[in-house]
């Protein structure tokens, strides 16, 4: 089994990488995809039933992006594993390249394109579904933000995926409290939310979205009740990995300069004396 300090080192690579598209591409959501960078890498190197040479594989265990923006992580990921050629990464978001910015699914490993915000869960449930009607082992998770719980369709997939007693179905929110155009707070007031999704018929654990270790216990564990869907709420920084981007909306999808590359390079190869000015 991989360690926990290998599955660290992994996401401390596969950030690096997010920076180098971005950079390169001169557009993307950094903040966003640095915030949910553990716990994709926690679902891809440790949990999840996946196959990089056999990508239709029946019963594999499935993943949407329900969070589309956040892409960069995701494709770092699938480039790493092998489902494309790592060197495919440099063409993120140029003319004619298939990682644009958001999921899709003509990549392999991408389940479904995403990113109108609200749509992942019901297609989860459509593939949670599937699955137990057919009588398939397969798991299904999918990665919300915290910006697209005011979404209403977000509310009636959750009710449907209680009253179908989906225990293969996997939430997980982001938890950052921040989103394009300020704090969840202040856009649309989310809390209670763990207990919102109680009262919708949901198992709910809360964890610290960077703790690695800690993420790997819960998911090895579930499902937690027979029956019912599992939201995982993960409570995260944006920008985690680079100090000046930590908690600061402009980094939903700033690009860096030359000088904050160099700075952000500097502080995720671990190199002393990474203070910035």
């Amino acid at each position: 089994m991989i360690t926990t300090e290998c599955l660290e080192e992994k996401a401390r690579q596969i950030r690096k990488n997010v920076l180098e598209m971005v950079y390169r591409a001169k557009t993307g959501h950094t903040g966003s995809s640095l915030s949910n960078t553990d716990i994709l890498t926690t679902l891809y190197y440790s949990i999840m039933n996946v196959d990089p040479k056999n990508p239709e594989l029946e019963n594999r265990d499935r993943f949407i992006l329900s969070k589309g923006h956040a892409v960069e992580s995701y494709y770092a990921i699938l480039g790493d594993k092998g489902f494309f050629p790592k060197e495919e990464l440099e063409t993120f978001s140029q003319f004619g390249s298939r990682l644009i910015g958001h999921p899709n699914n003509k990549v392999p490993g991408v389940e479904m394109n995403t990113g109108a915000l609200g749509h992942g869960l019901s297609i989860s449930v459509g593939m949670a579904l599937a699955g137990k009607k057919d009588q398939k082992s397969y798991r299904v998770f999918t990665l919300m933000g915290d910006g697209e719980q005011a979404e209403g369709s977000i509310w009636e997939a959750a009710m449907a995926a209680a009253h179908y007693q989906l225990d293969n179905l996997v939430g997980i929110i982001d938890r950052n409290k921040l989103q394009i155009s300020g704090t969840t707070d202040f856009v649309m007031g989310l809390e209670p939310l763990e207990e919102k999704w109680k009262a919708f018929g949901w198992d709910v654990v809360s964890v610290d979205g960077h703790d690695i270790e800690k993420m790997r216990q819960i998911f090895e564990e579930l499902p937690i009740t027979k029956g019912k869907p599992i939201l995982v709420m993960c409570y995260t920084t944006k920008g985690k990995g680079i100090s000046y981007m930590e908690n600061v909306p402009h980094w939903h999808h700033g690009v860096p300069t030359a000088e904050e590359y160099k700075q952000a390079l500097c502080e995720l190869t671990n190199i002393e004396g990474c203070n910035h000015e």
